[in-house]
């Protein structure tokens, strides 16, 4: 990855911006539940949905009702689990099959590879499947090698995503990138420039179709290949979209 990438000009109201939540608008926890959500974070995504006329969305690998209740935002656009669940800005919810029988089965293959190694931590988010590794990065790769073993021997069009100490199963063909092709051919955002900010593998097919289209890609610290512009940290993103409110004001 290029580490010499330049920071993103300003934020400008009439683009449309789609932003990942986890290491992107809030430090990364230990754990998924771990997280807090500061005060400052919903006023800011409040007003930066205010100033671009609601063309704002989070597009997080979370599920969609963990965010809706962590940010109790309703009117922000919102998609979960790699976009295989999302809010249009109408308030409709567009959800994507998963092969239940099959994601089921590699959950329960899964259970003794965690009882050996209790640092390690198997999500169901209901739509995907997550096996976070953070306190136990020794077992990265053995646990990378399981997860393809075992999406293989299933054969239903699953994949494993890799992120940030975080493999995912998921259906294949539906990610962050399609998701953005859908919410661009919708209002609020239809005809705008789109911009996406994000911090890890999982968000590289946003990066890229925003690339296709014109747009700002932003990876967020290091680590992501696709991206053309790069901020720091969390704390720089949060500025970097503050900006645009604090001209609104």
């Amino acid at each position: 990855m290029n580490q010499q990438l330049a920071v993103p000009p300003p934020a400008r109201r009439e683009w449309a911006y789609f932003l990942d939540f986890d290491g992107t608008l809030l430090e990364l926890a230990p754990t998924p539940d771990a997280i807090v959500v500061d005060a400052a974070l919903p006023i800011l995504l409040d007003d930066l949905r205010a100033a671009c006329g609601g063309a704002v969305a989070l597009v997080s690998g979370r599920a969609l009702d963990d965010l809706e209740r962590r940010l109790a935002l309703p009117a922000l656009i919102k998609a979960g689990q790699h976009g295989l669940e999302r809010r249009d800005a109408a308030g409709q919810l567009h959800r994507h099959a998963t092969p239940q029988l099959a994601k089921q089965a590699i959950r329960v293959a899964l259970l003794p590879f965690i009882a050996a190694h209790p640092a390690l931590l198997l999500e169901d988010k209901g739509l995907t499947l997550a096996l976070h590794y953070r306190q136990a990065p020794e077992l990265a790769t053995e646990a990378h090698s399981l997860l393809l073993q075992l999406v293989d021997e299933a054969d239903h069009g699953l994949m494993v995503q890799q992120g940030k100490s975080v493999l995912e199963v998921r259906p294949a063909g539906i990610d962050k990138g399609t998701t953005l092709v859908d919410y661009l051919d919708e209002p609020p955002f239809r005809g705008r420039r789109p911009v996406f900010v994000g911090d890890d593998r999982s968000d590289e097919h946003a990066f890229q179709l925003v690339n296709d289209r014109g747009g700002i890609s932003v990876g967020v610290g290091a680590g992501t290949l696709n991206a053309r512009y790069r901020l720091p940290g969390v704390r720089a993103v949060r500025a970097w979209l503050a900006g645009l409110t604090s001209r609104r004001a």
